[in-house]
């Protein structure tokens, strides 16, 4: 076996290997070298059969080797660390990096422990529980801890999901909901840590000014009242926390080592102080601590400024007064003026802390909510006040800094609950990642929950209500107040926060520049990619000043308590989408959730993405608001402007869902007429480098669609598949550039077949999926159809027209697409006209409507022809089309044309005469192109010959109309145009029976035949034509027949009669219109009619610049009703 290994390593990697080369082409002989090699290489590996695939398909043992070397090591601290020390020792020779080593407890549980407990705990949890009361605390501690330990359950699933590289929370969520979500809340999450070091920065900078050094305060407060007390605490914690920012990003650029190495310092202080706590509560249930709090009446004074808690003394002389009395008279004698409340009401001091068995838990079980400014007051004591005091001497009484309630309390406290993604950050350095995660995270949130809520049961039963509310300890000689309940000191508090904090603040500074890189080295996100660089051994230098800068915004706003409601925002929101990417990974049940930690469910991870959606607004509406805004923002910009990732996220498993499940809604019918909306197909034809030719005809589908329903951009390819795969995946690329460039939103399809008209027929008949099927196809008129070399290009149009019909699609064909608007045009003015000759179905009346909607026609004003016969009346035909039109919400002006009865002009039957004489030399004349052309020359001689000497009369009209008709003329004269048709070998040669229409009401009335969407061809009792048709000569004798047009097929004389006289108004009415969108009608049931059809269309639209043929599918597709 180990010589097998070491062959398969040799193999796959060693001088012989392909694998790393362009791959050879196989040779088809047995005794090629390569084959040779192939079969020494894996001689006795019992592989013959798999050699031809070894280089895609590598073996078992060789992919096993590679995941079981695997290494998921970050470029995080700990390799930054060891680069640093190698550097130092030998910079030639590199140490390996050593695999992972940290287990559940130094990876996973400490870390957390040491970012959860934090700031909030030791500075603002006494007067949470003072403000809110123990009940309402309890109650904003067990929703907070619910929340985190939901997500962690949440998080615990995704993390055992496979294997975590480096990146944590952001690697999950990204994997888990696409690089959309997963960019806008790692940037969210980023902007979280990033705050929360601004809000452990101010926490140790209030620890620093108020606790432990007040005299370092730049801006002095002493003898400043109320807002310029405030003031001066701001600007004293701005300049002193720009101060700590940079130094504390200046440890975190020359090294992460030293915070690593401190964190372990850093834990010990939080450890030690809440141990500290703990002993504290103990003790004031065996001996409660001295710490007497001063009231006058019922209000606590400021301990600052006096040294006994009362009036006077009584002194062997007499009676002294004493600074108190200072403080609230104007001289320090007996008969001084005094403030009336110090007059009126006693000095009394109370316990500050009056232990755990004395009761007090009662009084503090309630909220007692204040106002700014607000006097912090003592329950249950008499005091007298006048019924027009106002408070004087503000500045000795404690009072409420802030206005409290409860959805404040919930968004301050909401921060210290945070932190339990630090083991899952850690992911790399982790033994065992998948089993130490969830272990260890479910483990501190335990931990640190039952110490918050015990924390808030003590509080309450240890401590007086007037000092839990005190801030600030103001009452409390300055002390801490979580201080006071301390053993052994209240120092010990002091000094272990102060450090825990400032730890706190360097592992955020630490944290949030490494996600800011991992984010941009994603590229999801191409404006930040700036900060995915770093210094040589990956530390990321641009990243970390982002984080100082956006950091010193948070240090400028100076309160803490108005960053925390910000850095929960965000956090709330990153805590959302990881329950909602656990949830949407169960419910979709993708083939590759199998997460090993089993103890989860989609209806907790709903039911914590619910608390954290509650808990933002909660927090502040207005926060969560702008958060929304800014995760939305960065949705929008990366799915618009992002690299495209496919990291198998469940977002695109939802959208798979969603799509199965509305396929599956609309099988169950067709849509309403109020919801139909042509659905697309649209055919186009590409060239020999596989480019499309008619690329305006997508500009005109994006005018059409503006981006609403399906489109579908087919073309179809002739040969085999196998053969032609390369063509067709060109082919496909070049739909999908055209179809970006013209913003055409859609899919795109390509169908090889073994001829043309087969490809086209399986693009009509295959595509769309389940009820998302197009219902019309666009398609260009064939250019220069009887120029072409190959008669089949519109054969295969008509046969096209005859499977839409068969299939109940509407049809769209423009004509002169070249001429039509790019999406970059706008007409300034103009008329887009109707010419509604049969009812469609409505689709002419609504194809306007949906172009209006197009900036490019959105000027253009929209009118409606309809053509009236002798037997109707015009005027009402025209009221009540107006009618109709006011129903529909259409505007539009409305026309009715009157087509009178007229005799059949001598032009019609020359039109007539040619377009049958190419049908006849088309279907029978089966000799070779020379002969062709001389046949055909000489037919058309004799013909026009005949034509001049037995109706001089005639020609002279024909001749009169067609230069009044110019173009037209170039039809009769040209036989080289009529040589250039004859290239079909497969005509029929036996000459076609001469057709009329159907219903003989229809050969009464010349008008007739434009109310017919299709006609039927039979006979009619004309005379045959003799049986020597089928020869040249034959056909000569037809045409020299006296006279001649008594032999044309009457009813192709009536419908070229039709098509003229119809041509001619339209020409006359809309020859300025931007746009004529005109009913199309359908070829006939007999094939042999084809040649006539495509040059009654011609006929048709003659002189018209833009014209849109428009054939309904067979349903109403406008309705009057709402």
């Amino acid at each position: 076996m180990l010589n097998n290994l070491t062959d398969t390593e040799e193999g796959d990697g060693g001088p012989n290997s392909q694998g790393d080369a362009n791959p050879k082409e196989s040779s088809p002989f047995i005794n090629s070298s390569d084959a040779t090699e192939k079969s020494q290489k894996y001689d006795g590996k019992h592989m013959a059969l798999f050699e031809e695939e070894m280089e895609t398909s590598p073996m078992v043992s060789t992919m096993i080797s590679s995941l079981a070397n695997y290494s998921s090591l970050p470029q995080g601290s700990k390799e930054h660390e060891e680069e640093a020390d190698n550097e130092e020792e030998d910079k030639k020779k590199k140490k390996p990096v050593k695999a992972p080593q940290l287990g559940t407890l130094m990876g996973v549980y400490l870390p957390c422990i040491q970012n959860i407990f934090g700031v909030i705990l030791f500075l603002r949890m006494t007067w949470m529980v003072g403000i809110g009361g123990v009940i309402g605390s309890f109650i904003i501690v067990f929703m907070c801890c619910s929340t985190t330990m939901l997500t962690a359950i949440s998080m615990s699933a995704i993390a055992t999901n496979g294997v975590v590289p480096a990146g944590g929370s952001y690697y999950m969520i990204s994997r888990s909901l696409g690089p959309e979500f997963g960019g806008a809340v790692g940037i969210c999450f980023y902007l979280g840590t990033t705050f929360a070091g601004a809000m452990y920065i101010l926490g140790s900078i209030e620890l620093l000014l108020v606790y432990i050094l007040p005299q370092a305060a730049i801006f002095k407060m002493e003898g400043l009242e109320g807002a310029e007390a405030e003031a001066a605490m701001l600007n004293n914690m701005r300049v002193y926390g720009t101060i700590v920012l940079s130094f504390m990003a200046t440890v975190v650029f020359v090294g992460v080592k030293y915070v690593n190495k401190l964190a372990l310092l850093f834990l010990a202080c939080v450890i030690l102080s809440i141990l500290a706590v703990y002993a504290g509560v103990i003790k004031t249930a065996i001996e409660p601590p001295d710490f007497p709090v001063c009231l006058l009446g019922n209000r606590p004074l400021i301990s600052k400024g006096f040294d006994v808690c009362a009036k006077t003394l009584e002194s062997g002389n007499g009676t002294v007064t004493t600074k108190l009395w200072s403080v609230f008279c104007d001289s320090p004698f007996l008969n001084a003026t005094c403030d009336e409340y110090f007059v009126n009401n006693n000095v009394s001091f109370i316990q500050g802390i009056p232990g755990v068995m004395s009761g007090i838990l009662k009084e503090n079980l309630f909220g007692n909510y204040l106002e700014k400014g607000d006097l912090v007051a003592k329950k249950g004591i008499a005091t007298v006040e006048g019924p027009d005091d106002t408070l004087t001497n503000s500045n000795r009484y404690v009072l409420a800094d802030i206005t409290s309630f409860f959805t404040l309390l919930v968004g301050i406290y909401f921060p210290s609950v945070t932190g339990i993604m630090a083991g899952s950050n850690r992911s790399g350095d982790l033994r065992d990642a998948q089993k130490s995660i969830p272990i260890g995270t479910i483990m501190a949130i335990t931990t640190t929950s039952i110490v918050y809520m015990s924390a808030v049961i003590l509080f309450g039963a240890c401590i007086e209500g007037v000092v839990l509310r005190d801030k600030f300890g103001e009452g409390v000689n300055g002390n801490l107040v979580i201080g006071t309940l301390a053993w052994p000191s209240p120092w010990v508090i002091v000094i272990g926060s102060f450090f825990s904090t400032c730890g706190a603040g360097l592992q955020s500074l630490t944290g949030a520049p490494r996600l800011m890189q991992a984010i941009s080295r994603d590229g999801v996100v191409p404006i930040l990619r700036v900060f995915g660089h770093g210094k040589a051994n990956g530390e990321p230098t641009w990243a970390l000043l982002l984080t100082a800068g956006i950091c010193e915004i948070g240090i400028l706003i100076a309160s803490l308590d108005a960053v925390a409601p910000i850095l929960s925002m965000f956090f709330l929101m990153c805590y959302m989408f990881v329950n909602l990417a656990c949830a949407l990974q169960t419910l979709l049940r993708t083939p590759n959730w199998r997460p090993r930690f089993n103890y989860y469910h989609w209806a907790l991870s709903f039911l914590g993405m619910s608390l954290c959606l509650s808990l933002m607004f909660i927090c502040s509406w207005f926060y969560a608001i702008v958060a929304m805004v800014i995760a939305g923002s960065i949705y929008k910009y990366i799915e618009f402007r992002g690299a495209e990732k496919e990291w198998g996220d469940g977002i695109r498993g939802i959208s798979l869902s969603a799509a199965r499940y509305a396929l599956m809604r609309l099988e169950e019918g067709p849509p309403h007429t109020k919801n139909w909306r042509p659905q697309l197909l649209v055919l186009v034809s590409t060239d020999v480098e596989q480019n499309v030719e008619q690329p305006r005809l997508l500009s005109l589908t994006n005018q059409l669609k503006a981006g609403k329903g399906l489109t579908i951009v087919g073309t179809a390819l002739a040969g085999t598949y196998l053969e032609n795969h390369p063509q067709a995946q060109r082919a496909e690329q070049s739909l999908r550039k055209l179809m970006e460039t013209e913003k055409v939103k859609g899919f795109c399809q390509v169908t090889i077949s073994s001829n043309m008209r087969d490809a086209t027929s399986h693009l009509l008949q295959a595509s769309g999926l389940g009820g998302l099927m197009h219902n019309t196809v666009l398609v260009s008129w064939p250019r220069n159809w009887k120029q072409a070399d190959d008669l089949q290009t519109w054969r295969d149009f008509i046969e096209l027209v005859r499977e839409t019909t068969a299939a109940h699609l509407a049809l769209l064909v423009p004509k002169n697409i070249a001429a039509f608007p790019s999406n970059g045009e706008r007409f300034s003015e103009g008329h887009i006209d109707v010419w509604w000759i049969v009812h469609d179905g409505g689709m002419l009346m609504l194809l306007p409507f949906l172009l209006r909607q197009h900036k490019v026609w959105r000027k253009c004003k929209m009118r409606i022809f309809t053509v009236a016969q002798m037997d109707d009346n015009s005027i009402q035909m025209k009221k009540d089309l107006t009618t109709f039109l006011y129903h529909l919400r259409i505007d539009a002006e409305v026309e009715v044309v009157e087509m009178h009865d007229s005799d059949i002009s001598a032009y019609t039957y020359e039109k007539t005469l040619v377009m049958e004489q190419r049908s006849q030399i088309l279907k029978q004349i089966n000799l070779t192109k020379t002969e062709r052309e001389r046949e055909i020359q000489s037919i058309t001689d004799s013909s026009r010959g005949s034509i001049r000497r037995k109706n001089p009369a005639v020609v002279t009209t024909q001749l009169s109309v067609t230069e009044e008709q110019p173009g037209v003329s170039s039809k009769v004269e040209k036989p080289e145009e009529e040589v250039q048709l004859i290239h079909d070998s497969t005509s029929p040669t036996s000459p076609a029976t001469p057709l009329t229409p159907a219903s003989e009401g229809g050969a009464q009335t010349p008008g007739s035949a434009q109310v017919q969407m299709t006609w039927t061809e039979k006979a009619d009792g004309e005379p045959a034509k003799p049986p020597g048709a089928s020869t040249p000569q034959g056909i000569k004798d037809i045409f020299n027949m006296k006279p001649e047009w008594e032999n044309l097929n009457q009813s192709n004389v009536r419908r070229m009669h039709t098509a003229l006289r119809l041509n001619g108004v339209i020409v006359k009415k809309s020859s300025e219109a931007k746009l004529v969108l005109l009913n199309m009608p359908g070829p006939p049931n007999n094939r042999s009619g084809d040649e006539n059809y495509m040059e009654f269309l011609e006929v048709l639209t003659e002189g018209l610049n833009r014209v849109l043929l428009v054939r309904g599918g067979g349903r109403e597709v406008i309705t009057i009703y709402s």
